[in-house]
């Protein structure tokens, strides 16, 4: 099967799951504290949104465990099609949802659980998409075509943050609040039947069904953890600073502009769409620079990069110039993709295949539990108990160091023949 095709089906799968992921996320920042948690503290009701956008990293984990495991029993396929169903089935529904004005309690309970089923999704959708993309493709030019499915991320946010802009732009703020942010939501029904047609067209990869040809590994996340535990830690360190500075780019920002730089909503909306199309276009070409200088190099700019971006990127903000603000959004989101290009092929050359779908997703999936997941909280926290978003770059900083040294001292896989590892390696 062509490769072009096999990325094409993993790009538009990607977007879509992540277009309902992200969508969740501006939503807790712009509106589900209002409609979900009104009885509380401004604040507060904040807090707790981010706390339920949290969840779905919690529950990330999980996903990538379950997943993980049929994945690398019965192939990736299957796993990639079943989780575009459950996230795309959870996402209509929240459009669906009655708001506390309506149900009381039960509102933010049937959020928390829709949350969760998002998180299970998303935590299996990832290892399956970059690695029907890395097995398929050659090892010279991996890193490029693997980093497409992760440019699925950026035209997943880019995808909800512009459908949110103009909804904001075209509609009352009563009527955006009493019923148009259920429209992007409802939306993803479309999405998914579009996603779900082209998925069913791929194949399996050959060094998969290779590998498996004898027997699959009984328990492939058993096996991850005695031959590849080093690796483990390796994408755990690696994803930290990448995921905490994505969530404080992207969601904190949301409500550090417009709460404490007084901006309105459509112009940092409008900021992100432009940051958002320039990840999108970065990522790739971070991809196919790592496959020429090596996986280390590029990520180690990255990490670097963005703990020292994160210095400049409030005042930019506090200046309330819509120039200022796209820069230091666009800015800090091109740092970030020279660490998220090169990662699905840096990830995926760590792991033997028989564990791989199992390796990457729980090393990749732990992590987002600490970092992304409640990145927005420890952002908010800090800024409310420090006064000032100085807090916010030194915990931004802070993770840069730790990835940088992770990725420093780790081994260089550019290059790496997939099934040399399973000779290496016999699960």
């Amino acid at each position: 099967m062509s490769i072009k095709k096999v990325v094409g089906a993993s790009l538009i799968g990607t977007t879509i799951e992540w277009y309902d992921f992200f969508l969740y996320g501006s939503a807790a920042a712009l509106i589900f504290p209002t409609l979900f948690f009104p009885e509380s503290d401004p604040t507060v009701a904040t807090m707790l949104a981010f706390l339920t956008f949290a969840l779905g990293f919690v529950a990330r984990p999980l996903g990538g465990i379950i997943f993980g495991h049929f994945g690398d029993r019965i192939g990736r396929k299957t796993l990639l099609v079943i989780s575009l169903l459950m996230m795309g089935g959870a996402t209509f529904a929240i459009g669906l949802l009655p708001t506390y004005a309506s149900v009381g309690i039960l509102a933010p309970i049937l959020l928390v659980a829709l949350r969760l089923i998002q998180g299970i999704a998303i935590g299996g959708e990832w290892g399956g998409a970059v690695l029907i993309v890395s097995e398929h493709g050659d090892a010279e030019r991996r890193g490029f075509w693997a980093s497409w499915p992760q440019a699925g991320v950026a035209c997943g946010n880019l995808l909800a943050t512009a459908v949110l802009a103009v909804l904001a732009a075209v509609q009352s703020e009563e009527a955006f609040n009493s019923w148009g942010w259920r429209v992007p939501f409802l939306l993803s029904a479309i999405l998914v039947l579009v996603g779900m047609w082209i998925r069913l067209a791929i194949e399996e990869p050959a060094v998969f069904k290779e590998a498996v040809a004898d027997a699959p590994a009984k328990m492939p996340l058993f096996d991850v953890f005695r031959y590849h535990w080093r690796d483990v830690l390796t994408a755990l360190g690696a994803r930290f600073v990448e995921n905490v500075s994505y969530y404080v780019i992207t969601a904190f920002v949301l409500v550090y502009a417009v709460k404490n730089a007084g901006l309105t909503k459509p112009m940092v909306l409008n900021c992100l769409i432009i940051a958002s199309a320039a990840h999108l276009i970065v990522i790739p070409l971070w991809g196919a620079l790592s496959d020429r200088i090596g996986r280390k190099p590029v990520y180690l700019l990255g990490a670097v990069g963005v703990g020292l971006w994160s210095f400049a990127f409030f005042p930019l903000i506090d200046s309330k110039n819509f120039a200022a603000v796209t820069l230091a959004v666009t800015v800090g989101l091109i740092l970030h993709g020279a660490m998220y290009g090169p990662q699905a092929a840096y990830f995926s050359e760590l792991f033997g295949t028989k564990v791989r779908y199992s390796g990457v997703s729980v090393g990749y999936q732990l992590a987002s539990i600490v970092a992304g997941g409640l990145a927005p909280t420890i952002a908010l926290t800090l800024l409310e108990g420090f006064g000032s978003p100085l807090a916010v770059s030194v915990y931004v900083a802070a993770g840069a160091v730790l990835t940088a040294v992770t990725v420093a001292v780790s081994r260089e896989t550019r290059g790496r023949d997939l099934r040399s590892l399973d000779e290496k390696v016999k699960v």
